[in-house]
């Protein structure tokens, strides 16, 4: 299956909604990052989000970042997404190992441990719209479904899921985002709650083979759901060798005159997609000579 998302509306715009399937996303992440089974599922879980969230926005360079910092062994995450599907992330410590949960299932919770999470909309203004709160429970999807309540006084429900393979590749990625508008009536959340306590995971529902069409009709059935349009979703990173260039310039003359003295390449390597981009002492003296 192909990673794609849906857009859809249900019970006559009162609700909207979202579902995506990112397994091929979040395998690319995985061997970019060589992230742990638990570490996999963090991320996975997150770049999801990322993707669904990254839909809302309106402006073509609109950015949203999703940032947690956490006490547990994980360190921290990053996403960062656009409205054009394009996401990419990464752990502060992608290696980290943990036994399974009190379910049996990989302890994304426990990796995190406490902390804050943070939403920040860049939306090419002078400032971002930066929204905060405490992790919950670490399993991501619930502290969204926290923080959109808490922070953004909208009533949503995410669910999101990554369903790991024996050899440690992802076989299943994905989730779903619904959201009540300020009008909805009493039966039609009533309705919704009782259809998100029939769905058991969004990993069972995606091993299944449901696509995200089916997943939304699941979840939105007996609410009249209208689809209104999909979007293909990927790892994208938009580094270059010019943006390094730019970073290093940033750290100052005198700093990179003492890399020259020292005589030995530098190795930069991008937080985001992991790719390293080196520079040789003529490299180095060429950056000097063109931030003059």
């Amino acid at each position: 299956m192909r990673d794609y998302m849906v857009r859809a509306a249900a019970a006559d715009g009162q609700i909207r909604a979202f579902a995506v399937t990112s397994a091929g996303l979040v395998e690319e992440a995985r061997k970019a990052h060589d992230t742990s089974p638990v570490a996999t599922a963090a991320l996975g879980r997150l770049m999801s989000a990322g993707a669904m969230m990254g839909a809302m926005m309106k402006g073509e360079k609109d950015l949203l970042t999703l940032q947690i910092q956490c006490s547990g062994p994980i360190g921290g995450l990053v996403v960062t997404a656009d409205a054009h599907g394009n996401v990419k992330g990464y752990v502060h410590h992608p290696e980290v190992m943990l036994p399974p949960n009190k379910n049996g299932k990989l302890d994304v919770g426990g990796a995190l441990g406490l902390g804050v999470l943070s939403v920040i909309r860049d939306l090419g203004m002078k400032e971002p719209y930066v929204g905060q709160t405490e992790l919950k429970t670490g399993e991501i999807a619930e502290d969204l479904t926290y923080y959109f309540a808490s922070s953004e006084q909208t009533p949503s429900s995410v669910g999101l899921g990554v369903l790991m393979n024996r050899d440690n590749t992802v076989r299943r990625a994905g989730g779903f985002l619904i959201q009540l508008m300020p009008f909805a009536e009493e039966q039609t959340i009533a309705r919704l709650e009782q259809n998100l306590a029939g769905v058991a995971s969004v990993t069972a529902c995606l091993d299944q083979g449901d696509t995200p069409e089916q997943l939304l009709e699941k979840l939105l059935d007996g609410l009249s759901p209208e689809f209104l349009d999909e979007q293909d979703v990927r790892f994208h990173c938009n580094c270059s060798r010019e943006r390094v260039e730019k970073a290093l310039v940033s750290i100052g003359k005198k700093e990179l005159a003492e890399m020259i003295q020292e005589g030995r390449p530098v190795e930069v390597k991008c937080h985001f997609c992991n790719k390293a981009y080196e520079f040789n002492m003529e490299d180095l003296k060429n950056i000097i000579k063109r931030s003059r």
